[in-house]
């Protein structure tokens, strides 16, 4: 019988609790109506929302700073057209007053953006990570995450993806993808917790 697999993050010796409340910043990623009401439907995407609810409001309740992640695309464009309504936060994640929006235009909400400059400024030094798509922008964020040296929690339950192509005429079934983005996150880039009764 072979060995359990174990994450690089084990074998290093890392370690497996999530990031603490006191310590990390809270970056909500483009959690936005062209995934509930647009041409991106995401599979459990309503259960994903209210996690993410729970999540934000515990951060609030914390005193966690909040970094809420908007992804424009072309004015006029089909997808996150920055005129539209469809970019804009679904209502249970709106800011409040004195909560980041931080704009990007790429999967990485690192690129292009000072997100980096102003979770530091705020005197944090770890992350904890949700949103949407779970395999697209809160994977590329995550991995940018650790070449810029911030320790990362993703709360699984607050994220959702959808359904992919695989390339040879089949379909990859949106939790199967889901799963695996969080699998190879967890082995290197992040410590990733199912729900927010993490910090319970």
């Amino acid at each position: 019988m072979s060995a359990t697999p174990k994450t690089l993050l084990a074998l290093a010796g890392a370690p497996a609790t999530p990031s603490p409340l006191a310590s990390a910043a809270l970056v909500l990623i483009d959690a936005q109506r062209e995934y509930t009401e647009g041409a991106l439907p995401l599979a459990g995407m309503e259960a994903a929302v209210a996690e993410a609810a729970r999540l934000l409001g515990l951060a609030r309740e914390a005193g966690v700073p909040v970094f809420h992640i908007v992804h424009h695309g072309k004015p006029g464009g089909a997808l996150f057209d920055p005129d539209g309504p469809l970019s804009g936060i679904v209502a249970p994640l709106a800011p409040l007053d004195g909560e980041t929006m931080v704009v990007k235009h790429l999967p990485n909400a690192f690129a292009g953006t000072d997100l980096d400059a102003r979770i530091r400024a705020a005197g944090r030094r770890e992350l904890i990570v949700a949103g949407f798509q779970t395999h697209m922008c809160v994977s590329s964020t995550v991995r940018a995450a650790l070449d810029l040296g911030w320790r990362t929690t993703v709360v699984g339950a607050a994220s959702a993806t959808r359904d992919l192509p695989d390339g040879a005429g089949g379909v990859i079934p949106a939790d199967a993808l889901h799963r695996a983005s969080l699998a190879a996150l967890a082995d290197r880039f992040a410590v990733v917790v199912g729900d927010s009764r993490a910090w319970a």
